[in-house]
């Protein structure tokens, strides 16, 4: 290690004069955070850490894509399971240090997050449940701000850049951008694409359906939701499908209220889905969310699920159902994030965050007087009366 002249310890906690370099930042030329006053607080410190170097590494690589012509892109020998592909991504945006930020924004790690793993679902405070109550009305705000901008021809890069200056002007932090360094500032999952659909330069046809996922931090707390809009004019499957996943979402919610088994939210979630035709994810769910983004309870989708606990007053946790036309199995793309449906099938999801009271639950994330509909929002009437007598 080298040494580094003026410089602090970049060890929590530590007050010492630096006296050397991390030789991995040296290599990728960092200097912030990258001196230490000894051996032993590197290595305290090398967990979050090392996550700089994933960072600065995956910067690198963007700025190098970005460099490339806009266009599909693919993986060598890699199997697609539908017609979508991957396109040139923008650069990572960037959040300017005066909006606070959750622990993993710099590394990548979620290190609270990982500490409670084995903790229960806990009971909020009124003053935590009035900060959950702002923080999910500020998500809403951005969801619909993105929302605005679905339409054919527009890109999930700008869609990502909607979301992105939407929270920075409510003070918050855009949760998906770093968190186990996801590149975006939300997710945008199309057609086939379960989840975790990481935005890019590919235009959005007419017939499409878009998922997006936004969640947004702020004053130490997240809220989160997701909703599935329709790109134009899109066939009778695809709309029987959103109509049939946002169905599934509100006959789960009605089930929420003091005493209710986190576990009966999938039992009630499959008997709707496969009474339409449909299957019901298996491998993601729902979760508590609080000053962590995840954390307990899970809160499954499907039915015989085995997951603990039951709803207390001052729960909040998400239900998310991710309902798909074929097969409920997924696949997964090499970038490490996006999920698709096994046989190419299209896949929908809505998403809310819920309080439980003393006598039922309150929608934290519901939509507003001013949320938009129109032709993207499949319970407009014009829509729904396009598709009348499914």
């Amino acid at each position: 290690m080298k040494g580094g002249e003026g410089q602090m310890c970049a060890s929590v906690g530590c007050d010492k004069p630096a006296r050397m370099q991390c030789p991995s930042c040296l290599k990728l030329k960092l200097t912030e955070r990258s001196f230490f006053c000894a051996q032993e607080c590197f290595k305290s410190s090398w967990v979050q850490h090392k996550g700089l170097h994933k960072k600065a590494k995956e910067a690198e690589k963007a700025k190098s894509v970005a460099e490339l012509p806009k266009g599909p892109m693919t993986w060598p020998n890699f199997q697609f399971t539908g017609p979508l592909r991957p396109w040139t991504q923008a650069p990572r945006r960037e959040v300017p240090p005066e909006i606070q930020r959750p622990d993993y924004a710099d590394t990548g790690e979620p290190t609270s997050e990982r500490k409670a793993r084995s903790e229960s679902a806990r009971c909020l405070s009124d003053d935590e449940i009035e900060k959950m109550r702002t923080v999910c009305r500020l998500g809403r705000e951005v969801l619909d701000a993105c929302a605005r901008a679905v339409a054919p021809g527009v890109t999930c890069t700008e869609i990502d850049r909607v979301c992105h200056e939407a929270s920075l002007a409510r003070d918050c932090y855009p949760s998906p951008l770093s968190y186990i360094n996801f590149p975006k500032s939300c997710c945008t999952s199309v057609n086939e694409v379960i989840c975790h659909g990481i935005p890019d330069d590919r235009p959005l046809l007419e017939g499409d359906i878009v998922n997006v996922d936004v969640t947004v931090y702020h004053k130490g707390y997240h809220g989160d939701l997701n909703e599935t809009f329709l790109v134009g004019k899109v066939n009778k499957v695809s709309y029987h499908l959103v109509k049939s996943t946002h169905e599934c979402l509100f006959k789960a919610i009605a089930q929420c209220k003091p005493g209710t088994r986190y576990r009966d939210m999938g039992n009630v979630i499959t008997k709707h889905a496969h009474n339409q035709g449909l299957s019901v994810v298996k491998t993601y769910c729902g979760h508590g969310i609080n000053n962590l983004f995840h954390t307990a309870p899970n809160v499954p989708h499907y039915e015989k699920n085995k997951a603990p606990g039951m709803m207390k007053p001052g729960h909040v946790f998400t239900i998310e159902p991710m309902i798909n036309a074929g097969t409920w199995k997924d696949h997964h793309w090499p970038d490490n994030w996006t999920a698709t449906t096994q046989d190419g099938e299209r896949s929908a999801q809505f998403e809310h965050t819920l309080l439980i009271t003393e006598d039922g639950c309150e929608i934290l994330t519901a939509r507003l007087p001013t949320s938009p509909v129109g032709p993207i929002w499949f319970e407009d009437p014009d829509v729904a009366s396009q598709h009348s007598g499914l």
